[in-house]
């Protein structure tokens, strides 16, 4: 890699400047190399799809928890067995896949941490397309079983068993796995989003809206934390909390597909709650109507 290169990601915030890389930050290098090679993206469009796919899905760092595939100008990510367009939030289909297709490692170390790190992301990466088909589903559980075997605190492993649990309506199996995930790694949002899924299905709404506020705190861009979060506090009757949400799902999510109807549940509280108390300029005085 070019000095001009690791210079222009840097600029762009994919990476942080540093003159020592962990294995976590070789892996990220060797995927933004892996897109440059394959795709000629831009660093400053592979920095939008990044901040898209962290609002949408709230991950920490997309690169390494999800495959690509590019889109035009930007790139789709592969997650959960789908592949999504995070800018804008679609599923799209996938042309571009190359069945088996293995990462180098960056140097070709005999490393047996970087050997190893390289196998549970290959490993992770061939799952993520085994979900693809409903068919082969159970062949992708055995891979990330393999994952937990080598790591047992992968958490996209994690909740990516839990969310096929989760799709086959086995919410306790679900929620145990999404829990893992949030012990594994306290800093990653869409195990707590997904934990608040699971806990809504299973009607403990207060955990639920715990979990939610979790994944908002953690990532304040997460829009469908958000939107989420203003249901189960409108489902609670607290709906000048759930207003604060709605607000930030809009602001996020100014042209999404649930828009309108954020927009039309704010309309609504705005119009039959009273705010009783508003700030204006520092001073404390009562709202009119």
């Amino acid at each position: 890699m070019h000095t001009r290169q690791l210079q222009a990601w840097e600029r762009a915030e994919l990476i942080s400047p540093s003159e020592h890389y962990s294995f976590e930050t070789l892996g990220q290098l060797r995927k933004l190399r892996d897109i440059q090679a394959n795709t000629r993206i831009s660093a400053k469009n592979i920095r939008a799809s990044f901040d898209a796919m962290q609002r949408v899905a709230g991950m920490r760092n997309p690169l390494l928890e999800t495959s690509f595939v590019r889109r035009g100008s930007h790139l789709s990510f592969r997650h959960g067995g789908a592949l999504m367009d995070p800018l804008t939030q679609q599923l799209a289909f996938d042309f571009e896949t190359t069945p088996g297709r293995q990462l180098r490692v960056v140097g070709g170390t005999g490393d047996a941490l970087a050997r190893q790190a390289n196998q549970v992301q290959n490993l992770f990466l061939q799952a993520v397309q085994l979900e693809e088909t409903p068919t082969t589903i159970p062949l992708a559980v055995e891979a990330y079983q393999v994952i937990l075997a080598i790591r047992p605190d992968h958490a996209p492993a994690l909740i990516n068993l839990g969310t096929i649990h989760y799709n086959q309506r086995e919410y306790r199996d679900a929620e145990q796995f999404y829990r893992r995930a949030t012990v594994a790694d306290p800093e990653y949002a869409l195990a707590f989003f997904d934990l608040g899924n699971v806990l809504d299905e299973m009607q403990q709404l207060t955990e639920a809206i715990a979990s939610y506020q979790k994944a908002v705190a953690l990532v304040p861009q997460y829009a469908d934390a958000h939107y989420n979060l203003a249901l189960a506090y409108e489902r609670q009757g607290h709906r000048r909390r759930a207003l604060r949400h709605w607000l930030a799902y809009v602001r996020l999510d100014p042209v999404g597909p649930w828009t309108n109807h954020a927009k039309e549940q704010a309309r609504k509280i705005l119009n039959t709650e009273k705010l009783s108390i508003v700030s204006r300029r520092g001073r404390r005085v009562k709202a009119a109507g």
